[in-house]
């Protein structure tokens, strides 16, 4: 299962660690190294909230998401998307940011690539932020969760009673960032006006054709097909993307070569596709009941931090620390929840025995 699984993430990860080490030497090889585990360590919320929504497409769209959605995650969002956003943001040519990215310029160096992208960090951060905590809201206000691992989780939901209370809640914080991030109060309105709206967008329309399909009238749950999958994998298309922005921009913190960059955590996003699909193959979600949970205020967190960042560094360990530290203690409490339920299922088969 393991080889079955990961096997192309091994493979490509010696291709691009080899490409690594011919590119650049045995510094860019290091470098690549130290970006797989970066993206890796970051990402694992990623994967499980991935699978949540991968299990209810059809096996056509799963290995669409591996094959197609990988293009798109590794050459479109580690790649062409932060020369898109500099050209942008810079008033340049793709092609011209291309140019300034293979010159290595320092971050501190006006008008270099680096520069410039990290000039482009408070639009991108509210983009992101915004738009993951629209998945962090949504699914803490949801009415039709059984189960509940925080406490605060069932008083919100109760609370909740707004149809729109996730969008509301997401403009009052969007507006507070932007009164006291007075320098950059446009671009927090701004991007995230636009992060609320791709997120309602994608979700209303992954969600209104999915309806159609979820029961075929005998009780049985059918996997998503054509535009319910579509909007389902553009749903997590966008959802890949804004899990990104804190890599892309953490990277430029190692190293500025774009090349290096795209290999290190292209090679990372493999290996959280494919954790993704072994997530899904195992019905580990099913099992674990309370990973969902941690991955989602694990979201809430980044979403926040990607926010503070837009005038405050945040460092990339704090990031992922966070991240894991949600999914942990996540575990930890499903394991102790099939133990308990194991032992009372015991003891009701016992009084049934006697």
């Amino acid at each position: 299962m393991l080889l079955r699984t990961f096997g192309w993430s091994f493979a490509l990860t010696v291709v691009g660690l080899i490409a690594a080490l011919i590119y650049g030497g045995p510094s860019a090889l290091l470098i690549t190294a130290i970006l797989v585990v970066l993206e890796v360590s970051l990402s694992f919320d990623n994967a499980v909230v991935n699978a949540r929504v991968l299990e209810r497409m059809s096996a056509f769209w799963q290995k669409l998401f591996l094959t197609v959605g990988m293009v798109i995650a590794v050459f479109g969002m580690r790649l062409v998307f932060p020369l898109l956003i500099v050209g942008a943001t810079a008033q340049i040519s793709p092609w011209k940011a291309w140019q300034l990215a293979l010159e290595r310029g320092d971050q501190h160096d006006p008008g270099s690539y680096s520069y410039l992208l990290h000039d482009a960090h408070p639009l991108i951060a509210a983009f992101g932020g915004v738009f993951l905590l629209m998945i962090f809201l949504d699914f803490l206000i949801d009415q039709d969760k059984e189960l509940h691992w925080l406490r605060i989780e069932r008083g919100i939901a109760r609370a909740a009673l707004l149809r729109f209370a996730s969008i509301l809640i997401a403009l009052l914080v969007v507006g507070v960032f932007a009164l006291v991030y007075d320098r950059h109060t446009g671009e927090v309105l701004g991007a995230g006006a636009v992060g609320l709206a791709t997120y309602v967008l994608v979700s209303q329309a992954a969600n209104r054709f999915e309806q159609g399909v979820e029961d075929d009238g005998t009780g049985t749950v059918m996997l998503a097909t054509g535009k319910a999958a579509f909007w389902l994998f553009m749903y997590l298309q966008v959802l890949d993307a804004s899990f990104s922005f804190d890599g892309v921009i953490g990277a430029f913190a190692i190293t500025t070569d774009p090349i290096t960059i795209a290999l290190g955590l292209g090679i990372g996003a493999l290996y959280v596709r494919s954790l993704t699909v072994m997530l899904v193959r195992q019905g580990t979600l099913s099992e674990l009941v309370f990973l969902e949970h941690g991955a989602h205020w694990a979201i809430g967190a980044l979403a926040f931090l990607l926010l503070i960042s837009v005038e405050h560094e945040v460092p990339e360990v704090v990031t992922g620390l966070i991240g894991v530290g949600f999914i942990l203690a996540a575990l930890v409490s499903s394991l102790r929840h099939n133990r308990r339920h194991a032992e009372e299922n015991s003891g009701d088969a016992a009084q049934i025995d006697a």
